[in-house]
């Protein structure tokens, strides 16, 4: 995998510092910018990643703020514990997201021990961040990680319309 310098470029202005360990960009934003970008398990300096989705997007990042402080990371954690069928789903999302590391990572930096059986975003058994489940609903598609597909769909219009350029809008669920 690479990232080209111009991507790397727009990732360093959406997190106002220079990124580390991207490998690729795995989702965009309406208007054409990196929204997601996949890390490597294993940073430049040799820190364990385990956050293999970074959603960079600012307005998808405000958004995702948003919501958690409406407190629906709570609620949906609440529904893991007395919903078989969504906490299985989100187990599911949790070795997708594992085996999408595990591949990532062979293809650059080899196993990363550290964070052997460890996700992001509190994956599998609680919601602990938005920003990891949209970034990794929106990388891998519609229908992997059904929490993450739910913020997205709680964010509502902001996928369907340039989002990025010129005037900062107010996007908030």
């Amino acid at each position: 995998m690479s990232v080209s310098s111009e991507d790397l470029a727009a990732v360093e202005a959406q997190l106002g510092r220079t990124p580390r360990g991207v490998a690729a960009v795995a989702w965009r934003c309406p208007c054409g910018k990196p929204g997601v970008v996949a890390t490597e398990p294993r940073l430049p300096n040799g820190t364990p990643f385990p956050t293999t989705y970074y959603l960079t997007c600012p307005r998808a990042t405000s958004a995702c703020s948003t919501l958690e402080s409406r407190g629906v990371m709570a609620e949906m954690t609440e529904r893991l514990g007395t919903d078989p069928d969504l906490s299985a789903a989100y187990r599911r999302a949790h070795e997708a997201y594992l085996s999408d590391r595990e591949t990532l990572g062979r293809a650059s930096v080899g196993e990363v021990p550290e964070i052997e059986g460890i996700s992001a975003g509190g994956m599998p058994d609680r919601v602990k961040c938005l920003h990891v489940l949209v970034g990794h609903a929106l990388a891998a598609g519609p229908g992997v990680n059904p929490l993450g597909d739910e913020a997205v769909a709680e964010i509502g219009e902001f996928w369907t319309r340039p989002c990025c350029d010129d005037e900062p809008q107010d996007d908030s669920p």
